[in-house]
């Protein structure tokens, strides 16, 4: 009989990512979920109070529709039950009905600044860790591998406490690949691109008037052009820009990463795609320090996808035990993946 394996999906790119870890997996039975929660916060998920976030009906919506354009099999949370495995875009919530199961957790992208609510939440874990959003990732050790983007994540994970010997580098399916970019129907050249976030519609603070402005001031009168992030208030945020910084361009949708691969500049403030920029070798801005930054660029190595199914053929392959709730399960990942010869770095340089 097939291995079953259930993959949670979240937003449109985390989605994505599972699909194509998935479609490295024909051996088995897959199915796909929406990201999911169960007790207080599934309930505010139906009274439409988390809107803000993967568990809110906007991004179920739009990953149910991601699912059936490319006619996945939805399990909506999880309800068949029965699996072998999970894996999981986030550990910030894990549902009952997984936690007796082996799960691979697989990193999405950046993480959020660590802020004062990420220390409360580090040090009271009776706290829920989505209070401190993607900062907190990886703190519930309640995994059994964790597939990380490069050797800098891995680093920055443990030094949040997350158990070593859970780490697995392999990349991430999203970002390993920023040279394929380069080839693209987007008409515009030479430009200074902004890529906006939703820290507004995510409630945290932002000056974004003083943003904007200091884009104005960084493109010096070059061609500016702004892709507002998809669950951004648009209607706002293009006001803000007309009135800020006239003559800009804004485009609501289209593909990001092909914008960055024809800009001259990105500027961002906690946006991953600071990394597509920095392996395609361009002139970066963003609130995290760029040297920092440079560390943590996702594996260029075309193939994160393929060793992300390694680590769950391995998982599938060893005795499942039950751990009990509310402990960390600590059972050390056994595959070992070699780096590439360059971290971090794709055929066009960093």
């Amino acid at each position: 009989m097939d291995k079953r394996i259930l993959f949670i999906c979240g937003s449109v790119n985390q989605t994505r990512q599972m699909h194509q870890v998935a479609m490295q997996l024909p051996e088995v039975d897959a199915a796909f979920t929406p990201y999911y929660a169960d007790g207080i916060v599934d309930w505010g998920r139906r009274a439409g109070l988390v809107e803000f976030s993967i568990v809110g009906n906007k991004m179920k919506d739009l990953s149910l529709s991601y699912l059936h354009c490319y006619d996945l099999p939805v399990d909506f949370q999880g309800a068949r039950g029965g699996y072998d495995l999970v894996v999981t875009c986030s550990d910030l919530i894990i549902p009952k009905n997984i936690r007796q199961t082996p799960i691979v957790l697989v990193q999405e992208g950046m993480t959020d600044p660590e802020n004062f609510i990420y220390h409360i939440v580090r040090r009271l874990r009776i706290l829920p860790r989505w209070l401190a959003s993607t900062s907190a990732t990886g703190l519930s050790n309640q995994f059994d591998s964790f597939c990380v983007a490069s050797e800098g994540y891995r680093e920055l994970f443990i030094r949040k406490g997350v158990s070593p010997e859970n780490i697995v580098v392999t990349g991430i399916p999203n970002f390993d690949n920023c040279a394929k970019y380069l080839k693209n129907d987007f008409p515009l050249r030479d430009y200074v691109l902004v890529c906006t976030s939703d820290m507004r519609e995510t409630y945290k603070w932002e000056n974004r008037k003083a943003f904007i402005k200091r884009a104005v001031a960084i493109a010096a009168g070059r061609q500016l052009v702004f892709k507002l992030h998809p669950n951004e208030n648009a209607d706002r945020a293009e006001a803000e820009i007309a009135r800020f910084a006239p003559g800009a361009l804004v485009f609501q949708s289209g593909n990001a990463e092909e914008m960055i691969a024809n800009c001259s500049v990105l500027i961002t403030r906690y946006s991953t795609t600071v990394y597509v920029g920095l392996a395609l070798g361009k002139e970066c801005y963003s609130d995290f320090d760029i040297d920092h930054l440079k560390q943590l660029v996702p594996w260029q190595n075309g193939n994160a996808a393929s060793r992300i199914a390694d680590v769950c053929r391995e998982m599938l392959q060893r005795p499942s035990p039950s751990p009990s709730y509310g402990t960390a399960r600590r059972r050390p990942s056994a595959h070992r993946i070699d780096p590439p010869a360059r971290q971090g770095a794709s055929a066009a340089g960093r």
